[in-house]
């Protein structure tokens, strides 16, 4: 059982799924903050409202539907998800495709492995230049069936 938990934990996937987690969580605060002092005075500029979560609120009767909340939540996740494509995600891709680029160029393509249907066409292509001499026809039948 430690030994499968071992095997687990040292996975790539794993490590690298706890330094998403991580840097997501850092990130985040980074993108709140700029959500909170950058982007919600421009909309109180905009909405006469002091941030996003007092812009564009709708009350029917004792309820309150904050709209704008719900905007600021929605930046604040395409610019967090923003930054990761850009910073992380795209850098590795490119990465990983100069790393397999320099990979293929360092060996020579694998030749494609002998089916059954290519031995015995060359079979047949070596009967076929014997002729009848090999003792039989290009049919496969003797000279006297």
């Amino acid at each position: 059982m430690i030994k499968g938990f071992k095997e687990f934990i040292m996975r790539g996937n794993v490590i690298d799924l706890a330094v998403a987690v991580v840097i997501g969580a850092a990130f985040t605060a980074v993108v709140n903050s700029i959500v909170a002092n950058l982007i919600n005075p421009l909309i109180g500029l905009l909405f006469k409202a002091e941030s996003l979560d007092e812009a564009l609120v709708v009350t029917i009767g004792t309820s309150k539907f904050q709209f704008g909340a719900i905007i600021g939540a929605i930046i604040s996740f395409v610019a967090v998800a923003a930054v990761v494509y850009f910073v992380f995600v795209m850098p590795m891709n490119h990465f990983k495709e100069r790393a397999e680029q320099k990979r293929k160029a360092g060996q020579p393509d694998p030749e494609e492995p002998e089916t059954e249907l290519t031995v015995l066409a060359q079979i047949r292509d070596l009967l076929a230049e014997q002729g009848p001499a090999a003792g039989g026809t290009a049919t496969g039948r003797h000279a006297g069936d």
